[in-house]
Order: structure tokens, then sequence, then C-alpha cells
């Protein structure tokens, strides 16, 4: 199946295996000439299934069981991601809300709380606070600055749309009894930033990603966020990120 989507302000030729991978990306469909193209193979599958088992037995949990269909949704995105190094974009894990046009970007270790912060955050602001991406966003560095996109790889609960905006900080949260909010440096922040960030098993093009990170850093400010995930947390957090 092949079909042309546009993300991050590119237009994607998927050639796919099953159907899945399209239903996944459909809201970002288009008919225009695309900037290129990637298509998996089974062996792409295989590589996805190798690699899930690997992570659980690393992480110390039973090795799960996926199936290809969804399996060939990472693969794609894998190829994506590689791809959009050479239009300076690369992929960070996280959680992006946008407030008054500008995206505020919630990282930190699976399982810690990234999405019931920015729930907060909807909760806290209303209809001002608009779902980016709740999982894998793409960034865009360039001499004016970062612009965050949206994706269809937006999590679990699929929060987020096909938007765009300027990215205004990056949180790190941590969990903590009493809410606390302070600005780090980015030296600070640069050990969680590469964690964060998708990182190729290629040389040139993870070089490429590192050129990226640091101009990245050099773009935007950070903050360490201590939270016990209640409604105030979110008001600390954005009255201290908004400037």
């Amino acid at each position: 199946m092949t079909a042309i989507y546009r993300i991050a302000d590119k237009n994607i030729e998927i050639s796919s295996i099953y159907a899945g991978v399209h239903e996944y990306c459909k809201d970002y469909i288009t008919d225009g000439k695309p900037d290129f193209s990637v298509q998996t193979t089974q062996a792409d599958i295989d590589f996805e299934k190798e690699k899930s088992a690997k992570e659980d037995i690393v992480e110390g949990r039973a090795v799960r069981s996926f199936s290809d269909d969804y399996l060939e949704e990472l693969a794609v995105y894998r190829k994506i991601a590689e791809k959009m190094l050479d239009y300076d974009t690369f992929l960070f894990h996280g959680s992006v809300i946008a407030v008054d046009g500008q995206g505020y970007l919630f990282t930190a270790k699976s399982g810690t709380g990234k999405s019931t912060h920015t729930r907060l955050w909807r909760e806290y602001l209303g209809s001002r606070a608009v779902m980016v991406n709740d999982d894998k966003p793409l960034l865009k560095v360039s001499e004016s600055g970062v612009t965050v996109y949206g994706t269809p790889y937006n999590g679990k609960h699929r929060l987020g749309y096909n938007i765009s905006v300027p990215l205004k900080c990056i949180c790190i949260l941590e969990r903590a009894e009493e809410n606390s909010i302070k600005e780090i440096t980015k030296n600070e922040a640069y050990v969680k930033l590469l964690q964060q960030t998708y990182r190729p098993s290629d040389s040139i093009k993870m070089a490429k990603t590192l050129t990226l990170t640091d101009r990245m850093a050099e773009s935007v400010r950070f903050y360490r966020l201590g939270c016990n995930m209640d409604l105030q947390a979110a008001e600390i957090a954005y009255n201290k990120m908004k400037g």
C-alpha cells in the first residue's frame, strides 16, 4: 500500500506491507508531490521485533509480543526520523503542549507522568492550551529557533494535532511530594536531552543528531520540575515558564 502524508512540512510517500500504517497516519494525508519516500520490508519488521525483545530483557520485563502490523508502524517512523535529519529535523521523546501559540515540551523517563502533567495544563488553562504531541514530536532547528511539530505518533491516547508551534522551553519532569520548579542550564539538561533524543545507529546520522541537539540547546530555556501531579503543579510550572 502506498500513500503520501505531510509531516513536519515534508511530503512523505510511505509504501507498506500492512494497512495499519496508513490508518495511523490518515489525518496527515496529502496529494502533494513527495519530498522523499520510505518503504518497509519484512526484514524491517523483524528488526523491530528483535529490538523490542532486547529492550524488555534489559529492563527486566517479560518479552512482549506485538503484531507485525504494529511493528511496521515503528519501522516506518524510524525511517522517517532518520531521513528528517537531512532537513535539520529530529525526533524527540516528550509531551508537548501549546499555550497562546508557544510550545512547552515536558520530558522524563517513561511512567513519570508527562501525559498527566500536560492534562493538568489543559485543566488549568482551558482552551488556551492545545496538545501538539503526547509522545514523539519532531523538532526542526533553524536560524530563527526551534519549531515543534505534531506527528501521527502521538502516544497511546492519540493526543495531538497536525500543527506546529515555536518551542519556548523544555522541562525535565520529576516526581516529588512538593511542587517546585527552577531554571537550569543547558549543561545540566544535556544528559537528559541525549537520552530522550532518537539516536541513529549510523555514525554520520548520529553526528548530525548531536549537532542539531547542540543548536537546539542554544535556542530554548530549560527547567526542572518536581511535581506531585495536582493542579497546583500546572499553575506553578506555567507561571514560571511563561517568562
